[in-house]
């Protein structure tokens, strides 16, 4: 039986480390299809870690404009973290026990292998229940959170990807948001045969304006930590000729935000950057639909929804020439990629974008919104439903 032809609804679980209120790719892509699968007709259940300790339970919570029952586990703050918190693994288990033989789920679609979803993994297989596992994690991203001495640290990550083969062994099927990181994942594990599968987004949900700028504004949408290396573009704009008068906005927040304003002070561009901290999803959209650039330096996206968003917003992007990020840059069309972590080259990289002629500008423009139609939301929740049912996804 196909998706679109189907007896009756699949009661899904998803299960969630990171999920609203917080901030990040994982619990954006987490959102998406948790309210999209809802649309369609799914009875969608969720687990998260609990806002504050003394939050737990069960709740109906409206995701995305959709109703839906996330079950909220006691979870502790990870102090090295701004707002991460994390469930005790053994309550996590026991959880995982009381919920699946009460809710008996059709399938689990595990979001990370940590603590929630190696709890929902570990019991799930024991009761037959088919798994899905998307990864949206990298042991490498979180090194700076564990208070590691840097001899420790190489251990730590082979110790990582380990413990992440361990649980997504379980899984029937393992997705990861690109081909890039798909290969990445099975030259680091045992597991063979990931599929990539776009995170997603709406794109009629953001206002790409293709008129001329008055003003040259640079933008970055996402968490302000050290593997962002946001520092990078800081340090990009003194080199960037002042007659362009270059802005700078990073919307979002995060540990690092002290140590990049006082970076911007000293390099004497402090006027010209502004940090928002958190945002809206309305306030998001409004800075990405009135940029110049969108700008990313990290080194360890698995996919970036911000830099999908910002394509879906008619912007030129410039990014770094790592992980998954040169799925999305083609370079000359739609924007250009640097060297990672040189600030001189990606300098040059933007003084071109901006010296570009209205025509060719509006070009490039409108490359990032063809580009960005491949990652259509609907695809993905397509490819979901046949995994869950156990059937081959349409290429």
């Amino acid at each position: 039986m196909s998706t679109t032809d189907r007896q009756s609804p699949l009661r899904i679980l998803i299960g969630c480390d990171t999920f609203l209120p917080d901030v990040n790719g994982a619990a954006r892509f987490a959102e998406r299809l948790a309210a999209g699968l809802v649309r369609r007709g799914e009875e969608v259940h969720v687990v998260a870690p609990s806002v504050k300790y003394n939050r737990a339970g069960s709740f109906v919570e409206t995701i995305e404009g959709e109703r839906m029952v996330v079950h909220r586990w006691a979870s502790w703050r990870w102090y090295p973290h701004e707002w991460l918190r994390f469930v005790l693994p053994w309550r996590a288990a026991s959880h995982a026990r009381k919920l699946l033989d009460r809710l008996q789920p059709d399938v689990i679609h595990i979001q990370s292998h940590i603590v929630v979803g190696r709890a929902l993994a570990k019991e799930g297989a024991k009761r037959g229940i088919r798994i899905v596992a998307t990864n949206h994690v990298m042991p490498e991203n979180v090194l700076d959170f564990t208070l590691l001495p840097e001899r420790a640290k190489k251990l730590f990550v082979r110790w990582g990807w380990r413990d992440a083969d361990r649980v997504l062994k379980r899984a029937a099927a393992v997705t990861t948001p690109t081909r890039r990181a798909a290969d990445f994942l099975e030259r680091n594990t045992h597991r063979r045969g990931v599929l990539p599968v776009s995170c997603g987004l709406r794109a009629s949900d953001y206002t790409a304006d293709l008129t001329p700028r008055a003003e040259n504004k640079l933008v970055f949408v996402g968490r302000v930590t050290l593997e962002k290396e946001i520092d990078v573009i800081l340090r990009a704009i003194p080199r960037i000729d002042p007659q362009l008068n270059v802005s700078f906005t990073v919307v979002g927040d995060g540990d690092q935000r002290k140590q990049l304003e006082k970076l911007a002070t000293d390099l004497g561009i402090r006027d010209r950057v502004h940090f928002t901290g958190r945002v809206s999803d309305e306030e998001l959209r409004a800075h990405l639909t009135e940029a110049s650039i969108f700008v990313i330096a990290s080194i360890a996206e698995l996919q970036s929804i911000a830099t999908m968003e910002a394509m879906a917003s008619g912007l030129p992007i410039i990014a770094a020439d790592a992980m998954a990020l040169p799925h999305l840059v083609h370079e000359g069309e739609n924007g250009y990629l640097f060297q990672p972590g040189y600030d001189r080259e990606l300098a040059e990289r933007i003084e071109r974008v901006l010296r570009l002629s209205p025509e060719a500008f509006e070009q490039m423009q409108r490359a990032s919104l063809e580009a960005v139609k491949v990652h259509d939301i609907d695809r993905t929740l397509d490819t979901f439903e046949a995994l869950y049912r156990g059937e081959t996804p349409a290429s």
